[in-house]
């Protein structure tokens, strides 16, 4: 069994959504659309030497997609990128897998997402200072996204729940991409959430850990789904076993 990473996408994906500033609530007339997505490899790709691929990106524009099993060790890591993914208001294709896997998403949160979310907003921050000191301004649309990351993830920690739709915020977030907000007031608004974050951290009602045996549980039951499916191996298997 020979299937390209194209076709994985194609023909096995059980989950796509649209992401960036279209599912945040900020998009403008110029806004692209960003698609990601979730394909399960077929369990009999696992048993060659050569294993399926992890990823795909594309095929088409602005499209990226991951494997089932790699989608979710991202998302027991509270990658944030993964976990967005898993809350995207517009979902454009999904499967009796793909409902599945949505409705785990609680089972991918913890607190680990105060930690996950600080690093990448950090990275970011860090980026942001270099233009700054390279080009005398910052790249604005990756400090209006920032300011929107912690918002969320302060959100996530009060709550317990993700919500990436910015909505009442999107004018002033905004204004921010459009360099109407000055650098000292960009940073006191970072500091002010990080702020947020660390103190709503401390009374979070998140569990300390993802429930991975449950994710696991989930994981296992489509590749042996996926096993059953695929006939000739199974019936080799079967037969052996008589």
């Amino acid at each position: 069994m020979h299937v390209t990473p194209e076709e994985l996408v194609r023909d096995h994906t059980v989950y796509s959504c649209v992401m960036g500033s279209r599912a945040f609530g900020l998009a403008t007339d110029t806004s692209d659309t960003d698609r990601r997505g979730v394909f399960l490899a077929p369990t009999p790709l696992f048993w060659h030497f050569d294993k399926p691929v992890t990823h795909v990106d594309g095929p088409a524009e602005e499209q990226f997609s991951w494997e089932l099993e790699r989608f979710c060790e991202l998302a027991l890591r509270a990658n944030p990128n993964i976990l967005e993914c898993l809350h995207s208001p517009l979902v454009d294709h999904i499967t009796t897998t793909g409902r599945e896997l949505l409705a785990l998403r609680g089972a991918f949160l913890s607190r680990e997402v105060h930690r996950t979310f600080a690093n990448y907003a950090f990275g970011q921050r860090k980026k942001l200072d270099a233009d700054v000191r390279l080009h005398g301004a910052p790249r604005w649309k990756h400090a209006m996204h920032l300011l929107r990351l912690l918002a969320a993830c302060r959100d996530l920690l009060r709550t317990g729940e993700l919500v990436i739709d910015v909505g009442e915020d999107r004018e002033s977030l905004l204004a921010v991409k459009r360099g109407e907000v000055s650098w000292p007031e960009f940073e006191t608004r970072m500091t002010r959430l990080a702020e947020e974050c660390d103190r709503a951290a401390a009374t979070t009602p998140l569990p300390a850990a993802p429930d991975r045996a449950r994710v696991e549980e989930f994981l296992y039951r489509v590749r042996r789904a996926s096993a059953l499916e695929s006939g000739p191996y199974d019936e080799i298997v079967q037969g052996v076993v008589r």
